[in-house]
């Protein structure tokens, strides 16, 4: 019995450094196929659109309740510690540095990883990629790597975005609820504002959006079993992509912090 338990262990441990390493040298093909990307520019603009512009309207909607949920957290965690004119402060702080870039990742990687997870799984179930290796196309510069530079690209700018969107969400229920004029709310923001909390949330932004790409990727180009295995891989995509953008979130605040 103990020896059984102590085999799954090692198999389980021998398939997570397999699936690791064939991640990585998914990612260097990838790297290496970039030269080639302005060849296959139609696709990339393609990805663009479809990763970063379709996805403003999710975008939207979270961001704006991202940032009045904020708004009375920190409303509630400064009630009797602090006066309610550091609310554009705290709020900010958090949005910036934290909720902006975490949550859209998840919902990106909801949306675009999945999909990405699906529309290559369903290639390799219909032999559709087969055919472009056997027409001399690689299938990672001509499918990967369109997809993975496009999320790099777009997902700090749907961050951006959600930060401005969530900061004027949590400055109207600031104003409407609290009684914060616009003023003191945003003579908050202003100075208490790091442009180093910026970057970092740029930064999370760039990897987050690689990562979730890269395994919806390499997750497709793994599904087998037909119509189940692509539905399959869908759901695994969305789930390896959370944990991993909040086990990545977790890194950089302990190696930056």
């Amino acid at each position: 019995m103990i020896s059984l338990v102590f085999q799954k262990i090692g198999c389980r441990t021998l398939n997570f450094f397999q699936e690791f390493g064939e991640v990585v040298q998914l990612l260097i093909e990838v790297i290496k196929s970039i030269p080639r990307l302005f060849k296959r520019r139609k696709l990339f603009f393609y990805q663009l659109e479809h990763i970063g512009v379709n996805s403003i309207p999710l975008v939207l909607i979270i961001a704006t309740f991202t940032g009045a949920v904020a708004a009375w957290q920190a409303a509630y965690q400064l009630k009797g510690i602090a006066p309610l004119s550091f609310l554009g402060s705290a709020t900010s702080r958090s949005i910036i540095t934290e909720l902006g870039p975490v949550l859209t990742a998840i919902v990106i990687a909801g949306r675009v990883g999945a999909s990405i997870a699906a529309e290559l799984g369903s290639m390799k179930v219909t032999e559709q990629i087969d055919a472009l290796e056997t027409m001399g196309i690689n299938p990672v510069g001509y499918l990967a790597t369109p997809r993975v530079m496009a999320s790099i690209i777009m997902m700090p700018i749907l961050v951006i975005f959600a930060d401005a969107i969530s900061i004027i969400g949590a400055y109207f229920i600031s104003n409407f609820f609290l009684g914060i004029s616009f003023n003191v709310f945003f003579l908050s923001v202003q100075r208490y504002f790091l442009f180093g909390d910026f970057i970092f949330g740029i930064l999370k932004g760039v990897l987050f959006g690689g990562v979730t790409a890269l395994l919806g990727c390499h997750i497709g180009f793994r599904t087998t079993g037909g119509a189940e295995g692509v539905g399959l891989s869908t759901i695994r995509s969305f789930v390896i992509s959370s944990a991993m953008i909040l086990i990545l979130d977790y890194i950089l605040w302990t190696l930056l912090f």
